[in-house]
């Protein structure tokens, strides 16, 4: 395939078809660095606003290392994979440290960031910098193995370098920037996951896939992720009109964001055997059950709110690190979703 034909195509309809999104007004490599972390595993529409409300909040990558990490969480929250939250301030705190609140130039050097890995440092260093490094995202695995017909497992680490070597052979030296946002852009709009637009491909007499009725069947990926069910029973307490809360410290799902006293089983419990796990009394009440959805769990949980806490649940609870909040605490507490949709349920906040 002659690559000075395909970079062409490429750059000629995202000229005419790129969406107006405001990182792409910017080479600031701040701004851009902000919108990459964002939107890992995030469809723009979904990392939209954050991107707007933490460079209007953090205006500079000083201001963002300077903040306290529960603001930076309680800001993130909503958008999930808050490991993405913490590299994101621990990386503006090394690079005020470091590089005195200035990013490194390079993609090799990037790769030394916190929370940076080779997609994030490649398209830093193009779209600021204009290094001639491929941006090599789902959008580009997609577009690749369609086009050229290649049946290379995405998911293995062979197959990943593969791609990312295929896609810097392609990148024009002289417009990396725009080629990398072109066929990222490409295979969000044009070449789709599910009923790509070939009738309407400009790539459509270059395109294996399309001409061998491969659509559905590439890319190859083999590894396919399970998800696994977890079942988590809360208890709540109540100190008056305070709430007893903590702070998830583990390597487990939401670090650094608060909860209540968690007890997990391997398996769902029904309301009898939920009443004899914790002594429960005729006053305590068990919420309905929530269903929260992450990239390789589902959560299944159950709240119950409890008026009298026995010896041996006390003892428990106390080397929980619980401590009490009031309503207004409470409200700007970072929260997983999942504590929120709870307590506004139950009206304790809006």
């Amino acid at each position: 395939m002659n690559k000075t034909a395909f970079a062409r195509l490429l750059m000629d309809w995202y000229d005419q078809n790129k969406r107006d999104l405001p990182w792409r007004h910017t080479r600031d490599p701040y701004k851009i660095w902000l919108s990459e972390i964002i939107l890992q595993q995030t469809r723009v529409a979904q990392g939209l606003p954050y991107y707007l409300a933490f460079a209007k909040h953090y205006a500079t990558i000083k201001k963002l290392a300077a903040a306290p990490q529960d603001e930076v969480l309680r800001l993130w929250q909503g958008l999930g994979y808050y490991t993405r939250a913490r590299n994101l301030h621990a990386c503006a705190k090394k690079v005020v440290a470091e590089y005195n609140g200035k990013f490194p130039d390079t993609y090799e050097e990037l790769l030394k960031l916190p929370g940076v890995g080779s997609y994030t440092a490649a398209a830093i260093a193009s779209f600021a910098f204009n290094e001639p490094v491929a941006v090599v995202d789902g959008n580009v695995f997609r577009v690749l193995a369609r086009v050229l017909g290649i049946e290379h497992d995405i998911a293995s680490p062979a197959g990943k370098k593969f791609f990312f070597e295929k896609a810097n052979e392609l990148i024009p030296k002289e417009k990396p920037a725009v080629f990398n946002q072109a066929i990222m852009e490409f295979g969000a709009l044009q070449c789709t996951p599910v009923n790509p637009f070939c009738k309407s491909c400009p790539l459509a007499r270059l395109c294996v896939a399309n001409q061998q009725n491969l659509q559905t069947q590439l890319p190859v990926k083999l590894n396919r992720t399970t998800v696994k069910t977890r079942y988590f029973y809360y208890l709540v307490v109540r100190n008056g009109k305070q709430l007893l809360m903590r702070k998830r410290t583990t390597d487990d799902i939401w670090s650094g964001l608060y909860d209540f006293y968690l007890h997990e089983e391997s398996k769902s419990l029904n309301t009898r055997k939920l009443s004899e796990k914790f002594q429960l009394t005729g006053s305590d009440r068990v919420s309905k059950e929530y269903k929260h959805i992450l990239s390789h769990q589902k959560l299944v949980a159950r709240f119950i709110e409890v008026t009298e806490i026995n010896a041996k649940l006390k003892k428990q609870m106390d080397t929980a690190g619980l401590k009490s909040y009031t309503k207004k605490q409470v409200e700007h507490l970072p929260k997983p979703v999942l504590i929120s949709r709870y307590l506004q349920d139950v009206g304790y906040l809006q």
